[in-house]
């Protein structure tokens, strides 16, 4: 949640048609969920039309009146289609409980399914996905045990990510139902328990990039080449916090599992979500899907979908005159296999200048939801194949010192695979199977990276730690080139890989041809709107108008939820305040724990908090004493976590460039204590520095905090709030 917009004005609304729907009381109580005062009216983007996401986000809106319009900038309440949990729900549901909730409010609202830590067979995580499972059984919810698959996959199997709807999951990787036509993205754990109990939470609906993709994909070039390329050339948050909109030729012509994998990704490369329009190929996908032999799409709701799709086709689409926050292109024709890092996903290579690096191997892996459907295990088989059928002599096996693991996102795409022959194909090659999950990509279970190796990896995130050792090194690549570097055991293309040598003569050269352009004026308001719309929040009681502290400096930009809170500790839901305090950082800077002290200011770099959505990323910091983060930019899901757990977060880019030039070094270490502290006026939007001697070096602004983010934060957090309301109703 973006702390400029809490003090600032609600986007103005304009003429537009809305379901009238009942508010729940909880959310309705005095402000709801209406965050902000009027919006300067100089700082509102002049709107026609709405965006593909507006409309579809209007449909899940709640109590919006006669004639409003959801505007990107609004803060709404949504009630979505689905709530996903997964191996967290054993954290939400004491949240739940603790809310005071006995009975959830729409018991076939939630989704819970069992996908990240089932390798794990100790009596205490088996006792723990058994307390889910009888959770979901005691309130009649949907539940799928460990073994059927991911959840974002299994959601699209399910027909439950339905298109033109709104699904949220707590996992950042919702973005993904985007491929099919439906609004996915992330909230927090705190949210999920607040629409069990409630249906609804908040929502602000972000800005929306449009992103067309001009042309044709050249034959060898997938999806995962798409977004690996789309995150290191717009590697300076262009699409930061945005909702990205895929138009264009090149989006129409991409299969539906392409379409899956880069909105799947958009949450690495910073948005909030990553949706493509409903069309003929996304149809006629559903419709073969609903003719399998035990479906789990029902056909008659494919032949709505369709109908539906035919006679109102601008429902399905955005407004002509539609308002965006930008317009960025890429032209797939001029796009080559990529691959992403290492260790960032901000850095991409063509594969054609990378393999002549010979990049040597010791793991490689097709896991995760990006990358593991049927088409990538068919692409992987067809490079063993074609191998195969090179040398027909020898039987093709990964290369010695390279374990290669291979698990389905699913168990229906896992038996697609074995009909196919695929699977086998892989197995026979030396792939060792994992059963369908998460696994090694949030670095559980068999398999992980070891000190100083080298993984090259069908998944979608390559951050320091995130798969084993942080002292490992991780690439990301379609799954193509993951078996044929598997056989040579150093990166390198299919077509090496049948050669047995890499033709340096045939690299391609090409550039890749790509643009951008603001098409907007941003919706969020600008600085001077701030000080009007702020100058009349006064604090409400039990709010702390100021606060002071020594002032701690993590110049790192992007740096992310693995290395504020590292992955292994994430389902380890007794891990007591103290324990997260001493791992608070750990993936980052070990020193981070001994160093900080309570009621220290952390000021931190662009992108902070980037990566999943787990929010002990803040309840870290709070048990570490931390009440203020202070940065350049941060991630709009890890200030959703920040704000429902009582976390300030604040954005003041000049701060830290002025941090920057003071502490440049080449020496810096990765947390400078500074010497200085900070003294923070949270009402009055202000921030001093002072030295040792009491003598002010640095004067700025800050963006305020206006009464209703004030009221989470005396309260404690969201679920505070909400207990607090229910228990008045």
């Amino acid at each position: 949640m973006s702390f400029r917009l809490l003090v600032a004005a609600a986007a103005a609304r304009r003429v537009g048609t809305a379901p009238r729907t009942h508010r729940h009381p909880a959310l309705a109580a005095r402000r709801g969920f209406v965050f902000t005062a009027p919006r300067a009216e100089e700082a509102v983007p002049q709107h026609g039309g709405q965006t593909l996401v507006e409309k579809i986000a209007q449909r899940h809106a709640v109590g919006l009146g006669a004639g409003e319009a959801v505007r990107s900038g609004d803060f709404i309440a949504i009630r979505p289609r689905h709530v996903m949990t997964h191996d967290n729900t054993g954290a939400v549901i004491p949240k739940f409980r603790s809310i005071g909730a006995t009975r959830l409010a729409d018991a076939q609202q939630p989704v819970f399914a069992l996908d990240h830590d089932i390798q794990n067979t100790s009596a205490k995580n088996m006792a723990k996905y058994h307390g889910i499972e009888q959770f979901a059984q005691t309130h009649g919810s949907r539940f799928y045990p460990a073994g059927r698959g991911i959840a974002h996959q299994v959601l699209v199997e399910e027909g439950l990510a339905w298109p033109g709807s709104m699904v949220v999951g707590s996992d950042s990787h919702s973005n993904m139902y985007g491929g099919v036509g439906c609004l996915g993205t992330p909230v927090v754990r705190t949210d999920a328990a607040a629409i069990w109990a409630t249906a609804q939470t908040w929502w602000q609906a972000p800005p929306v990039a449009r992103v067309e993709l001009r042309g044709a994909l050249p034959p060898g070039v997938v999806g995962k080449d798409v977004i690996v390329a789309l995150c290191a050339l717009f590697s300076h948050d262009e699409v930061l916090n945005h909702a990205v909109e895929f138009v264009g030729a090149g989006a129409h012509a991409l299969p539906i599992e392409d379409r899956l994998a880069i909105s799947n990704m958009t949450t690495e490369w910073g948005a909030l979500a990553g949706l493509f329009a409903v069309d003929d190929v996304t149809l006629r996908w559903y419709e073969s899907c609903a003719a399998r032999p035990r479906a789990t799409v029902s056909a008659d709701a494919v032949a709505a979908l369709r109908a539906s799709v035919e006679a109102e086709p601008g429902r399905w689409i955005a407004d002509r005159d539609a308002a965006y926050a930008k317009h960025l292109w890429l032209d797939l024709e001029s796009l080559t296999p990529h691959v992403s890092g290492p260790d960032s996903v901000k850095v991409a290579t063509p594969l054609a200048a990378l393999e002549r690096r010979r990049v040597s191997i010791n793991k490689a892996y097709i896991v995760s939801c990006v990358n593991s459907r049927a088409k990538d295990l068919r692409e992987a088989a067809d490079v063993i194949r074609a191998v195969q059928n090179a040398r027909p002599n020898s039987p093709v096996r990964a290369a010695d010192g390279v374990a290669w693991y291979v698990a389905a996102a699913s168990s229906q795409v896992m038996a697609d695979a074995q009909a196919s022959g695929d699977w086998q194909v892989l197995v026979d090659a030396g792939a060792k199977t994992l059963p369908p999950g998460c696994g090694p990509c949030i670095g559980l279970g068999v398999g992980l990276l070891e000190d100083g190796e080298v993984g090259i990896s069908a998944t979608n995130r390559n951050y320091k730690g995130r798969m084993g050792s942080k002292k490992a090194h991780t690439y990301l690549s379609s799954p193509a080139v993951v078996a044929a570097s598997a056989i040579q055991g150093f990166i390198c293309s299919p077509a090496t890989a049948v050669s047995g040598a890499i033709d340096s003569a045939a690299a391609d050269t090409r550039s890749v041809r790509f643009g951008i352009e603001n098409a907007a004026p941003s919706p969020r308001a600008s600085a001077s709107s701030l000080g009007a719309s702020a100058a009349a929040s006064d604090a409400i009681r039990g709010f702390p108008t100021s606060l002071a502290g020594r002032l701690v400096f993590l110049p790192a930009d992007n740096l992310n939820t693995d290395g504020i809170y590292p992955g292994k500790y994430t389902y380890q839901d007794d891990i007591t305040r103290e324990q997260m305090k001493a791992i608070v950082m750990e993936n980052y800077d070990p020193e981070f724990s001994r160093l900080v002290q309570p009621d220290d200011v952390v000021v931190a770099g662009a992108n902070f908090g980037t990566g999943s959505s787990r929010e002990q990323a803040a309840t870290a910091l709070l048990a570490a004493g931390v009440r203020l983060v202070v940065c350049e930019s941060a991630s709009e899901t890890f200030k959703r976590n920040a704000v429902n757990n009582g976390l300030l977060v604040l954005e003041s880019p000049r701060l830290v460039q002025w941090l920057r030039k003071r502490f440049q070094s080449p020496d810096a270490a990765p947390t400078i204590v500074s010497g200085l502290d900070a003294h923070v006026g949270l009402v009055a939007g202000k921030i001093q520095l002072t030295d040792s001697s009491g003598a002010s070096v640095y004067d700025g602004d800050l963006p305020r905090i206006g009464k209703a983010a004030q009221e989470i934060i005396v309260a404690g957090g969201l679920e505070n709030w909400v207990r607090a309301r229910m228990a008045a109703q």
